[in-house]
């Protein structure tokens, strides 16, 4: 077999290979549901069933790296903590061995029969579940033969004389190796082909033990990659889960590099126990570096946690985010506290709306992007805040309620809405001042001066509707229908005043577009905070 054949045979095979686990988690994935978000967020109460919750979603998908993807991208959407996410990635970590534990089967000589059964599934079968029975069984024959494919392309490996060569160097320098399998992992993107090209060289007599225990360290450190890059521009949540991720799979390369004498000795027992051949030999050594490595590093998660945020420290508008505490099960026992548990959601969903509308104003002030950003979390937790309270206030709406609760209700679901409303106003502004700065929009002095006062006026309303709300304090209800008849009157003012402009020829078509644009969104926030103020004036 010439070289060229030999590449040919060994390329083809790794793409067949990599297409069947891609194939095979996505039949795994589609027979469980599309719901492994859902997964991620319910089991993850603690770190221990984080890790199991990881663990599981990594089997199901078959890739370390996409679960750890979706995890950085749950705590960046502030669906997930930081400790939550730790859990996943440790569980992630033990998950992605099962794949190897798959190819330690001397299983390769029935990947086509697999493949046949799997092809007639998917393409003869027309209810769902056979079909994505199929796409599993087609998945694994993929990767049983593509295994085969690969063994047969590195045979002539073994009469070269140069790969002896390299091998030998990579047995005596095991920084080498752990190097070499970083490397080839990131440009794969994919543990699993590395571990499965490694269990093809180590059957093959190709590569010592020596040899092979660093490369597979090194696997464990390259699979971080999608992480880091999945975190570029995230939250800075999103960037510690995955700076956690690289710190777990290189602290555990140093202590297993450490001890690598009694954990070969360990691993080269329990070969001789269990009578493992070659292959599983290194799904056994894959398995137990993961394990060891949680059991290790568990104790610590909370150091690891710390460490993270030293390095990547908060910034100014990173958004303190509380958790919706609304508990379903007082929904029949208690539905007065079920109103009361909603009341306080409320609120905390309306010191969100405040702060976001005060991050606006900064924004529309200095024009400084950690404005707009904070803004932009404060709505996505006013959206998250809203979504909760509403599915909540709708599963109490079946059951019975006295007249006074009825009216509380319906008044929670309103105003749940009012404050959801001024979150959408408040990130028009964010967009009019953001299409300003690209269109290069220079407003007047003057027009500054008068939007700022606008601004402080709705700021203001707003606030004292909240107090209002608060407090069930109807003198500062009324206060707010006095600040909203001056708001009124404003916005009427600056438009009389606008149209003068473009009469004069003073403005132009884009600052016309924003200028009328951005009172309108205060003068529609001043008309939700009167919402606000007239429930607390109608409450008894």
């Amino acid at each position: 077999m010439s070289i060229v054949d030999m590449l040919f045979q060994f390329m083809g095979g790794l793409g067949l290979f990599l297409f069947g686990i891609k194939y095979l988690g996505e039949g795994l994935q589609n027979s469980a549901g599309d719901r492994l978000r859902t997964i991620l967020d319910s089991l993850t109460t603690n770190t221990f069933t984080g890790i199991l919750a990881g663990l599981f979603v990594t089997m199901l998908i078959q890739s370390s790296s996409a679960t750890t993807v979706l995890t950085v991208g749950l705590v960046n959407a502030r669906m997930l903590t930081l400790r939550q996410a730790v859990g996943i990635i440790m569980g992630a970590n033990i998950g992605t061995t099962f794949t190897a534990f798959i190819i330690g089967f001397d299983a390769a000589g029935f990947g086509l029969p697999v493949l046949a059964i799997g092809a007639f599934f998917v393409f003869f079968m027309r209810n769902y579940k056979y079909v994505f029975i199929g796409r599993i069984l087609f998945g694994l024959g993929g990767l049983f033969f593509g295994l085969q494919l690969m063994g047969s392309g590195l045979e002539p490996l073994q009469s070269s004389l140069n790969f002896k060569l390299i091998s030998d160097y990579i047995n005596h320098q095991p920084f080498a190796g752990v190097a070499l399998g970083t490397v080839i992992t990131m440009i794969l993107q994919s543990s699993s082909a590395t571990v499965g090209i490694l269990q093809q060289l180590f059957s093959m007599d190709l590569i010592s033990i020596n040899g092979a225990l660093p490369l597979l360290f090194g696997d464990n450190i390259g699979t971080t990659i999608t992480a880091v890059i999945a975190a570029i521009g995230a939250s800075q949540n999103a960037k510690r889960a995955a700076l956690i991720h690289v710190l777990f799979n290189v602290i555990g390369t140093i202590v297993f590099l450490c001890l690598f004498t009694p954990y070969k000795a360990f691993l080269l027992w329990l070969t001789k126990v269990l009578h493992l051949e070659q292959a599983m030999q290194i799904a056994f050594a894959h398995g137990i570096f993961n394990v060891g490595n949680v059991i290790l590093l568990f104790p610590f998660i909370s150091l690891l946690v710390l460490i993270v945020k030293k390095v990547i420290k908060d910034d100014e508008w990173t958004v303190d985010t509380k958790t919706v505490k609304l508990d379903e099960k007082v929904i029949n026992s208690s539905p007065e506290f079920a109103l009361h548990q909603a009341r306080q959601e409320l609120l905390k969903m309306s010191f969100y709306a405040k702060e976001g509308l005060y991050q606006a104003q900064q924004f529309f002030l200095t024009r400084k992007n950690k404005h707009a950003d904070a803004a932009m979390q404060y709505e996505t937790e006013i959206n998250r805040f809203d979504r909760q309270i509403t599915k909540f206030l709708v599963k109490l709406s079946i059951h019975s309620l006295s007249k006074n609760e009825s009216t509380e209700h319906t008044m929670l679901l309103s105003l749940c809405k009012d404050i959801e409303r001024i979150g959408d106003h408040m990130k028009n502004m964010i967009d009019l001042v953001c299409y300003m700065v690209r269109n290069n929009i220079k407003l007047s002095p003057l027009t500054v001066t008068d939007f700022e006062k606008m601004l402080v006026l709705t700021q203001s309303c707003f606030e004292k509707a909240i107090e209002a709300l608060e407090s069930n304090n109807k003198a500062y209800a009324q206060e707010v229908l006095d600040i909203e008849d001056d708001i009124d009157e404003m916005e009427k003012t600056l438009r009389k005043k606008h149209i003068l402009n473009i009469n004069n020829n003073v403005s132009s078509g884009q600052e016309s577009v924003v200028y009328v644009d951005f009172i309108s969104n205060l003068e529609r926030i001043g008309d939700h905070a009167v919402n606000i103020a007239e429930a607390v004036m109608e409450r008894p």
